[in-house]
């Protein structure tokens, strides 16, 4: 269910698409620390580190990767998430 605070978000790896979905916030490991995402931000790309990557769900569940390296993107609510390698933390 998307919510008017919500945005889409795309993550993926050499081996195709991880995740594609609605979210309200991302949180990723850049290489100079923490960057978090919210609706209406402004358009930004980021290199990525080793590290945690997170997404909020419209429905507050949340979905945990650890992204190896890679970029991320925001233009116009949308997160792109290019990354080298991603695991899913279940």
């Amino acid at each position: 269910m998307r919510t008017d605070r919500a945005f889409r978000c795309e993550i993926v790896s050499p081996e195709g698409r991880v995740f594609e979905g609605d979210t309200t916030k991302v949180v990723a490991t850049a290489v100079d620390g923490e960057v978090g995402v919210l609706y209406n931000h402004a358009p930004l790309v980021v290199a990525l580190g080793t590290g945690s990557l997170r997404v909020t769900s419209p429905d507050g569940s949340v979905r945990r990767f650890t992204a190896h390296g890679g970029f991320l993107e925001v233009l116009g609510n949308r997160v792109t998430v290019l990354t080298d390698r991603v695991d899913p933390n279940e």
